[in-house]
């Protein structure tokens, strides 16, 4: 039959994983713990049953690739997988991409008393002790916001909150969302529409609007659409990133620099941290060069984005010039921008 598999994501305790497995007829349930990955070890049970790993590298993409997807194929039947609560659904699944792994959902629990916090802040996951590995310099707002927006469900905990319902509207309005108090697991998978995403992924010149969020602000939460056929100045785009940061909940998109014309760049922020990296050519992408970034953002002032975006732009007597201007890039290295 092969295997198929439901991904478990959230930074809060929860009995998701259990309660969607017993209602699984001959499925199997796997819980890693990597609280021990910087030493070179991890935890991992098969239906309550633990094994203690060594590996050689204490890395995340190691536990993936040397411990997950074998047990996964040798498994061959429907998998329930908690993951660890620092590991994004994503990862997982542009590993299981490689395999013949069927994604059937990734479930993601969101802690409503401390998800918002955690999505607009700075801390580390080392800050926080919960660090991977030595090397893993991510934020909390990096994997909450990540295991939320990849997510084909999302399960609540605690009470409502009209923000973050705002906020879930519009960076993931294609997934159900249930509370965990009454958690209803055939309901919740009858409720995944058609067109989710399953584990799938886009090469980055998909839509940046995916599920048609609203465009229109609600409890203090806007989305910002910045889209332009002009390329931005690298110096002064580098200068304006801090309204990418200051209360963003999420910034993703395609950025067309001066000092790089032929690459597309991708720009994603959570929090209080950004990361610029390389798409590819714009050329091979079938996209005419442009900038497309999304904003979803708490701001009271969301106005601010776009003219601070809008003033990074080349200005007419640059453009004029643009083959005989030469440009300081300090984005040339795709370095991560913290």
């Amino acid at each position: 039959m092969g295997t198929e598999v439901v991904l478990v994501a959230g930074l809060t305790d929860h009995h998701v994983a259990d309660e969607i497995w017993r209602r699984s007829p001959d499925s199997a349930l796997v819980r890693h713990d990597l609280s021990r990955l910087a030493g070179g070890t991890i935890r991992r049970w098969v239906d309550g049953v633990l094994t203690e790993l060594e590996l050689a590298h204490g890395c995340v993409s190691c536990t993936l690739r040397l411990d997950l997807l074998p047990l996964l194929e040798e498994l061959n039947c429907r998998v329930i997988v908690h993951l660890d609560p620092v590991l994004e659904p994503e990862a997982v699944c542009f590993a299981l991409a490689e395999t013949d792994i069927r994604v059937d959902a990734v479930v993601t629990v969101v802690d409503r008393a401390t998800w918002l916090a955690d999505a607009t802040g700075e801390d580390t996951l080392a800050e926080r002790g919960m660090g991977a590995a030595d090397s893993d310099e991510r934020t909390v707002a990096q994997v909450v916001v990540g295991q939320a927006e990849f997510a084909d469900a999302l399960v609540l905990a605690g009470d409502g909150d009209p923000v973050l319902d705002a906020v879930l509207d519009r960076l993931n309005p294609l997934a159900p969302r249930q509370d965990l108090s009454a958690l209803d697991v055939p309901a919740l998978f009858a409720a995944i529409p058609a067109n989710a995403r399953r584990g799938g992924f886009d090469d980055g010149f998909g839509s940046l609007l995916y599920g048609g969020p609203s465009l229109e602000p609600a409890h203090g939460v806007s989305v910002v659409h910045f889209a332009k056929q002009r390329p931005f100045h690298p110096m002064r785009l580098h200068g304006a990133m801090g309204v990418l940061l200051d209360d963003v909940v999420r910034a993703r998109g395609r950025v067309w620099m001066a000092s790089q014309r032929d690459e597309a760049l991708w720009l994603e922020s959570a929090g209080r941290s950004l990361r610029v990296g390389n798409l590819g050519s714009w050329r091979e992408s079938g996209h005419g060069p442009a900038q497309e970034l999304v904003v979803i953002t708490t701001s009271p002032e969301p106005e601010k984005i776009t003219t601070a975006l809008a003033a990074a732009l080349v200005t007419d007597e640059e453009l004029a010039l643009i083959d005989e201007l030469e440009f300081a890039d300090p984005f040339t290295d795709w370095r991560e921008e913290e």
